[in-house]
């Protein structure tokens, strides 16, 4: 459990190596730490407006890489 809330810089670093790795389509850092997020090059796009929003979003997505990396082989 945090024992301190997510940074900005957090956010924008989790988000950057997400994208990097193919895990996000694409990624723009807007003012005041928002971000706007797309998944696929065909799903819509996500604003993010606050850093605990955008951990919130990176940790569902590091959960369908666990999921995805977990399921038997055929």
């Amino acid at each position: 459990m945090r024992t301190t809330p997510a940074t900005a810089a957090e956010a924008d670093a989790w988000l950057t190596v997400l994208q990097r790795r193919g895990h996000l389509y694409g990624v723009e850092s807007g003012p005041n730490g928002t971000w706007t997020v797309q998944r696929t090059s065909d799903s819509p796009k996500w604003t993010l407006h606050h850093p605990v929003i955008a951990m919130d979003y990176v940790a569902g997505i590091l959960l369908d890489v666990r999921r995805h990396c977990q399921e038997p082989s055929r």
